[in-house]
């Protein structure tokens, strides 16, 4: 298959470029220190011979990175599943998904599609920011990574969300690739999932056609991610007190390695998948003739709506929505000892957070926070419930 030239900057490697890419990771003494980690007691050579036998990238992804993900699924979760009775294992789709991991959201859904009968797995959007060292952007191309470029005046980044756009395109109908995308530009440190309807306005950039054509020629499949708990959770309080207190405040590379290692290590507790159905016949349904932004916010907000009705919740997520309105309206859902526990997590991951000027009823605000807006929105698109005026009187700077 020949792939445009203008794609080269922005794809994931192709079968016949991973030779020299693997003589090129193997030489790297960083990520020969990373495999002996990985693989401690086992000789480069064989790891070498291994990775050299992988003619493509699903290759490299079973041989590799499913043994990892399921080592790391019995050792730091007690599960992950997904529910994709309203896909079509024979069928390719653009997931967007809501983002809690930087590596495993889609890192799971990898292993997932395979479980669940898929002979492919999908392309991964990831931000050139988190690509600053050599080894890892050629690691997470051989991964089936195309790079989305952020750090762009007005000009090119229009142009470059063209060629991105122009690249999913290629990749769900040229290439029969799945493709997956989070719902927004970086994680929902508080968990309140909601679409950026510039993710659809870029999406629409590619393709022929009306902006509805545009979009269902990706076939879009909401997904929703249920991580029961998330180890990140203290990082991002702590993100959200320094974004206040200082002046300019921004992350740097470490803290996103910080994030990366943090949520990987960590115990996630249960995690589920769910897709909901892909979105082409509703798209048809849509008014086409209002204006175009009233367009792209309708179907982010049905996005929306697809994602909150198909998360799974825990304990947790009902604990912490009691906690933080400080009420027991929600307790047929745990118990007392369930909340003790919940309790003590909570304080547990407040004294991981050192900074300065320390405010501890901030950060756990910003804590509970992350567990009870999956149920907040959860309950708002099931039941149509809209009693959460106190729940957002207490989280103002959240919403």
């Amino acid at each position: 298959m020949k792939i445009p030239a203008e794609f080269d900057c922005i794809r994931p490697f192709e079968p016949e470029e991973l030779p020299e890419v693997f003589d090129r990771l193997l030489s790297d003494s960083q990520f020969q220190k990373v495999l002996a980690y990985l693989y401690p007691g086992v000789a480069l050579d064989d790891i070498a011979a291994k990775m050299r036998a992988c003619k493509t990238n699903i290759e490299f992804q079973k041989a590799f990175c499913y043994p990892f993900l399921q080592q790391l699924i019995v050792k730091e979760s007690l599960g992950c599943d997904m529910d994709a009775y309203n896909i079509n294992i024979k069928n390719r789709y653009t997931f967007v998904s809501n983002h809690r991991d930087i590596v495993l959201d889609s890192a799971f859904l990898d292993k997932l599609l395979i479980d669940v009968g898929f002979d492919t797995t999908c392309e991964i959007a990831i931000g050139d920011n988190l690509l600053t060292l050599p080894w890892v952007k050629d690691l997470v191309r051989v991964n089936k990574s195309f790079t989305v470029e952020r750090a762009l005046h007005s000009v090119e980044m229009l142009k470059a969300s063209k060629r991105m756009s122009e690249y999913i395109h290629f990749a769900v109908n040229v290439k029969r690739e799945n493709v997956w995308i989070a719902q927004r530009q970086g994680r929902a440190k508080n968990s309140n999932d909601l679409t950026q309807p510039a993710i659809l306005k870029m999406m629409a950039m590619g393709g022929e056609g009306s902006i509805v054509e545009r979009l269902t020629q990706l076939h879009i499949v909401p997904l929703s991610i249920s991580y029961e708990y998330d180890p990140c959770d203290y990082l991002k309080a702590r993100e959200y007190q320094l974004r206040r207190d200082v002046p300019f405040w921004k992350k740097t590379a470490e803290d996103d390695i910080e994030s990366m290692l943090t949520g990987i290590k960590g115990f996630k507790g249960h995690i589920h998948y769910k897709c909901a159905p892909c979105i082409d016949d509703w798209l048809q349904g849509i008014d086409q003739e209002q204006p175009k932004n009233k367009l792209f916010d309708e179907i982010a907000t049905h996005i929306d709506l697809e994602i909150h009705r198909n998360y799974r919740l825990y304990p947790c997520n009902y604990i912490a929505l009691d906690m933080i309105q400080d009420t027991r309206m929600y307790s047929d859902h745990y118990t007392d000892a369930e909340r003790n526990d919940f309790e003590d997590y909570m304080m547990g991951q407040l004294e991981k957070i050192d900074i300065e000027n320390k405010d501890e009823r901030y950060l756990r605000a910003c804590l509970l926070s992350q567990y009870a807006y999956p149920a907040k929105n959860y309950l708002s698109a099931t039941n149509g419930n809209r009693k959460f005026k106190s729940f957002l009187n207490h989280l103002p700077f959240l919403k």
